[in-house]
């Protein structure tokens, strides 16, 4: 009811496609339901990626100084500039993230340590690795919209002091430090964070990540492939929605199965609760039978079990009608064993001509195979239809009544009142059985003190006469 049942009431749940690319390496591909039969072509020009920084070695003012620079490393001691004319004690320098450019300024007293958690507060991935004396500065997201820029204060001299002596000044005109195969190891290296561009179907589209969502299908790209085209082919998944109707059929089967072999159990009426005093004579083998008997037979001819199972078969049998034409299961190849060849308690399975599982059907003509392929809609609308009446018969039988909460066949509400009666009833019984006790008790004390006095009295008497 709430599982499979529930799914198959929606022709939304049928409508299952499945892509091939030509090249899955370079992109893999999620398809939607709504996503369009047909070839596209994909060429992939350019990875989304990050804006990354890698900082210049950073070194001490004084060259003579030997200690190990860490994050409590003071920025005066590494060369870095205070600005002056009324600001006293400020190191600057500007941070842009996407669109947002900051001026931060630390005081005279800033350590390593303050410049990245200034930098991680205006929305960057911050680190100064002490093994390595650098800093490291990332996007925290790939794509232009993410990307960063720290640079010096326009025309001050002190701040861009204080950006080369961080090892996180930036050449513009040679972000990557790479011009002419020529290193300067006093320059940051930045790589500028880009959006992913592909081609599909002619048409040029951007991504700030690498997953471009169009018309119903999911790119993920992972490989730049130039001018070499991708070919991507969307179709009905034929077996997504044989395998949903397969696995609807398997828990029906093992649904109705169930219930006629709880329906038609053996009768126990030979078998009564075990007493104490018979447990204590058997084997736990033997009790464990004896119990398991009364067990499997609670339900035999129960009505509301047989109401239930009697109104799902109807259903099952009666069809449904399909574009003016009443249509049955049989009309697919799924039909009931017949009645010598199916299993005790199974007659009232379904079962799927063609299915490979199935050894009573594999041997026949796959018709439902068949219909998927060449009339989904039909197989959608039949199926739905079908899988609707029996959720709203459940639904009917599961409603609350005076007798039963909702969602239960049973009535819960009745037992529950009759348990508590019978709970009342049993205590009265019992005070009442106390009550009688204590009052045979009590006549029996007065009895033993009087025979006591008398055995007294007797013994007096005796011992007087010799």
């Amino acid at each position: 009811y709430t599982d499979v049942l529930s799914d198959m009431r929606f022709s939304g749940a049928y409508a299952k496609k499945t892509t091939k690319v030509s090249n899955s390496n370079a992109v893999s591909v999620i398809t939607g339901s709504n996503a369009v039969n047909g070839v596209q072509t994909l060429k992939i020009k350019q990875l989304a990626k990050a804006g990354y920084l890698t900082g210049a070695q950073v070194k001490y003012k004084d060259e003579k100084k030997t200690d190990a620079i860490t994050a409590d490393t003071k920025l005066a001691d590494l060369g870095a500039a205070t600005s002056t004319a009324g600001e006293e004690g400020k190191f600057k320098f500007n941070i842009k993230v996407g669109d947002n450019e900051k001026l931060l300024e630390l005081g005279a007293a800033a350590k390593i340590s303050d410049v990245v958690s200034a930098l991680k507060a205006e929305g960057v991935n911050a680190n100064f690795d002490e093994k390595n004396g650098r800093f490291f500065v990332s996007s925290t997201s790939t794509g232009e919209a993410y990307d960063f820029d720290i640079t010096a204060v326009d025309g001050d001299d002190k701040s861009l002091s204080t950006l080369k002596s961080l090892g996180l000044y930036v050449d513009p005109n040679n972000k990557k430090n790479d011009k002419d195969g020529q290193y300067d190891d006093s320059l940051a290296t930045k790589i500028d964070g880009v959006n992913a561009k592909i081609i599909l179907n002619g048409a040029a589209f951007e991504s700030d990540d690498n997953t471009f969502e169009i018309n119903g299908l999911t790119y993920n790209v992972m490989q730049v492939t130039g001018n070499e085209e991708v070919t991507i082919s969307t179709e009905n998944d034929t077996s997504g929605i044989y395998d949903m109707i397969k696995n609807f059929f398997t828990k029906y089967n093992e649904l109705i199965n169930e219930m006629d072999k709880l329906y038609n159990a053996d009768s126990a009426s030979k078998y009564e609760p075990l007493t104490d005093e018979e447990k204590d004579a058997m084997s736990e083998k033997e009790i464990e039978t004896w119990e398991n008997k009364i067990k499997d037979s609670l339900l035999r001819r129960d009505s509301t079990l047989g109401s239930v199972s009697s109104a799902l078969k109807q259903i099952m049998m009666e069809g449904v009608e399909v574009g003016g034409k009443k249509m049955y299961l049989s009309d697919f190849g799924i039909e009931t064993l017949s009645y010598f060849t199916a299993a005790e308690n199974e007659k009232n399975a379904y079962h799927i001509d063609g299915d490979p599982d199935d050894a009573n059907t594999k041997s026949n003509g796959d018709k439902l195979k068949t219909a998927i392929a060449n009339d989904p809609d039909t197989v959608t609308e039949f199926f739905s239809a079908l899988s609707k009446n029996l959720y709203d018969s459940l639904t009917k039988q599961m409603s609350s009544t005076d007798y039963s909460s909702a969602f239960t066949v049973y009535n819960d509400k009745e037992m529950k009142k009759e348990l508590s009666d019978y709970d009342s009833k049993i205590s009265d019984a019992q005070d009442k059985l106390n009550d009688y006790l204590d009052k045979w008790y009590a006549k029996f004390s007065k009895m033993e003190t009087a025979m006591a006095k008398m055995q007294s009295k007797t013994d007096a008497l005796t011992n007087m006469l010799g």
